[in-house]
């Protein structure tokens, strides 16, 4: 039997992406994760690849722009690999202008998008009216529409990774050995083990509840409004979500927390009003102290590396993520930015 060059723990985004980008450069890699592929936090049901807003630029909004730019082509090609559809599509996003202050500060970025962007992208004020039939309602009558979000089912996107990265030679598993470079992508148990081992906090779970519901709205922007995400998916269904918990009992049961949001959101948006729900989904997703992705080569563990603390951002970042960390085990190239790096939730 061949020699695996590197073993991933874990079956999440971050873990298959890596994976992926590592058998594109001709390595031997094996994923283990007991639950298989989206069995975690990555099995969710909304797969909004949202970006920060364009102002106050720093490393971390540059490093999501790029991921977010270069996820088209990244899922084209897992898609055409696997012959399963991750369900992607940057179809945008549109999130209501409330009041004057929100009208300035939607000016100011609409002005910044231009740059920061670098015309790859927009961000614009437009009005209601162009989107009457699939908008948040909004009190001044506009909108912010940007053209840079995308939308994944997140479960069939692992599905899609995971038989990608065997068509190229790699194995996903559920039990295994762990041999060559190791990579850890546990999300929070990985972060429990690893607050153990440094003897401080390096990142909690935040659990977050969410439904699917039976509604096609084709390729129609998000929405997004009163901390509500609704994501029309290509396959007649919209995930709407979803709920931040630091504080829980049951990690994957769905409660009274998902009944009162998903009442809210019917409120707000009255497209939902009479759409059915098919699924509802409870997990916990990693959250590093930081808040950022945390990145790099495990601490005084040689040949181990870790990738964890996605939280609601992990798609998005995870075809860059997935680039930075091949180079790293493979290359021994470091690019990760200083504020993903694990020192710094250390």
């Amino acid at each position: 039997m061949a020699t695996v060059d590197v073993t991933v723990m874990g079956a999440g985004i971050f873990g298959l992406s890596i994976a992926w980008a590592c058998v594109g450069r001709g390595a031997l890699v094996r994923v283990i994760d007991p639950n298989g592929p989206g069995g975690g936090a990555s099995g969710g049901v909304v797969g909004a690849l949202a970006p920060h807003t364009p102002e106050r630029w720093e490393p971390k909004k540059e490093f999501q722009l790029e991921s977010l730019l270069a996820a088209g082509r990244f899922w084209q090609d897992v898609d055409a690999e696997s012959k399963i559809s991750s369900g992607y599509g940057r179809t945008g996003r549109l999130q209501p202008i409330l009041d004057d202050h929100g009208m300035v500060l939607a000016r100011e970025r609409e002005i910044a998008a231009r740059t920061l962007w670098r015309g790859l992208a927009d961000w614009k004020v437009v009005p209601l009216s162009d989107h009457q039939d699939w908008a948040p309602p909004s009190s001044t009558g506009w909108l912010v529409y940007d053209s840079l979000a995308a939308r994944i089912d997140p479960f069939r996107a692992c599905q899609s990774l995971a038989a990608a990265v065997q068509k190229r030679g790699g194995s996903v598993v559920q039990d295994g050995d762990q041999t060559g470079k190791v990579v850890w992508a546990t999300g929070v148990s990985g972060l429990e083990y690893l607050t153990r081992q440094v003897g401080r906090e390096t990142g909690n779970g935040v659990k977050g509840q969410a439904a699917l519901l039976a509604l096609d709205a084709g390729h129609a922007p998000q929405l997004f409004s009163h901390g509500i995400h609704v994501i029309p998916h290509d396959n007649g269904t919209v995930g709407v979500g979803s709920t931040s918990e630091r504080y829980y009992d049951d990690p994957t049961a769905t409660d009274a927390q998902l009944d009162d949001l998903l009442a809210k959101a019917r409120v707000i948006f009255p497209q939902l009003a009479d759409a059915p729900v098919i699924k509802t989904w409870a997990g916990i997703r990693p959250r590093a102290r930081t808040r950022a992705p945390m990145l790099g080569e495990y601490p005084q563990g040689s040949g181990h590396f870790i990738a964890n603390g996605g939280f609601k951002i992990g798609f998005g970042m995870a075809p860059k993520i997935a680039e930075i960390m091949a180079d790293l085990i493979l290359d021994g190239r470091d690019r990760i930015p200083d504020a993903f790096r694990v020192q710094a939730n250390l």
